[in-house]
């Protein structure tokens, strides 16, 4: 690590001061002329809100004006880290305030990194929400949601292993199910609490048929009738490389995690994905936690993704990354990689505006 940060294949690159090289951010509108679509509101970084298309009739929720809405590791604070106040700082602007979403179901968060968990966003949706929001974690992450101080309660915390799932159900809206699934990745807020608690992804899928209202765990009851699916990666790589050249898992000595393959066989395929595609770089150190574009681009496939939306990008600079890796490549990278594998730029593979909200 010490060689990777002070050592002479630094590629040092400043944040663009010219706006117009940024990822450009505008005001969203979080898809309100379709209600009907399953939507994903880009945040920056890894945070998303996420919206299930609002049922056309029958069964419950039925003439609903929205969905199930969901926030994907939302983070609005300036910094991620301790207090919000130290840390990887953001270097673009907010689309919103998280008081500007609409009424939040429930908060999946993937891991228990500051840039994925961040305490001061989670009081304000808390306080906005009451006791009615539910936050789903992977194991071990309970204790440290409840142990923040910012108001949430255990009984408000739904803590899964891999392949556990759960339906969250809205009295007049509709339901979800969302399955706690495997990632490549680590965790921990502090040097003494590395790999002390479980990471994950999501797979999120819309449910056609009615029911209670409620969060409750997946018991082997009669199979609902899916709709719309969308996959989230959160944090992740995919394969470890032992050259800051190989950018994609092809001359890995070991073969990919064959964990996104497995889930696309079990819940694919997906109508919408959103995978990462920065802060790889140096790649000797990041391939075994962070995607190459190249590496999602595998994602992509093995999950069987109809369209991917790259994510965590041009948001927050790496403090190791940030060495290596100039903000602007990973969009170009992503593009580039999309045709190098024969896909079809902007319908299956394809980038958004922070605040821009994409609809399948």
């Amino acid at each position: 690590m010490l060689k990777a940060r002070w050592g002479a294949n630094r590629n040092f690159v400043p944040v663009p001061a010219d706006a117009s090289q940024l990822v450009a951010v505008r005001p969203p509108d979080f898809g309100a002329q379709l209600p009907h679509s399953l939507k994903a509101t880009w945040i920056g970084h890894a945070s998303f809100v996420v919206e299930a298309p609002a049922p056309r009739g029958g069964g419950g929720g039925a003439g609903a004006t929205r969905g199930v809405r969901l926030l994907l590791d939302p983070v609005w604070s300036r910094a991620v880290g301790p207090y919000g106040q130290f840390g990887p700082v953001r270097f673009v602007g907010l689309p919103c305030a998280v008081e500007d979403v609409g009424e939040v179901d429930a908060v999946l968060v993937s891991h228990d990194h500051y840039d994925h968990l961040d305490a001061q966003t989670l009081r304000r949706v808390r306080e906005r929400g009451g006791g009615r929001v539910r936050f789903l974690v992977a194991l071990g992450v309970k204790q440290t949601l409840v142990g923040l101080g910012v108001g949430i309660r255990a009984e408000e915390v739904v803590e899964l292993d891999w392949w556990g799932g759960v339906r969250v159900e809205v009295e007049g809206v509709g339901g979800v199910e969302v399955v706690c699934t495997p990632a490549q990745h680590g965790s921990g807020r502090t040097p003494w609490g590395f790999f002390g608690t479980l990471w994950c992804s999501w797979v999120i899928q819309e449910v056609l048929s009615g029911g209670a209202a409620s969060v409750s765990e997946e018991d082997g009851a009669e199979k609902q009738r899916i709709g719309k699916k969308l996959y989230f990666t959160g944090d992740t790589g995919y394969c470890c490389v032992h050259s800051d050249a190989e950018l994609s898992s092809a001359h890995s000595p070991v073969p990919p995690c064959p964990a996104f393959a497995e889930i696309g066989q079990l819940y694919g395929p997906f109508d919408l994905a959103l995978l990462p595609i920065g802060c790889y770089l140096p790649r000797t150190f990041m391939s075994s936690q962070h995607s190459s574009p190249d590496d999602s681009i595998s994602i992509h496939k093995d999950v069987r993704s109809e369209k991917s939306i790259g994510m965590h990008y041009g948001t927050f600079r790496g403090n190791l990354s940030a060495h290596h890796e100039p903000v602007t490549e990973p969009p170009v990278r992503w593009r580039k990689a999309c045709e190098e594998a024969g896909l079809e730029w902007g319908a299956e593979i394809g980038l958004c505006d922070i605040g821009e909200t994409v609809a399948v």
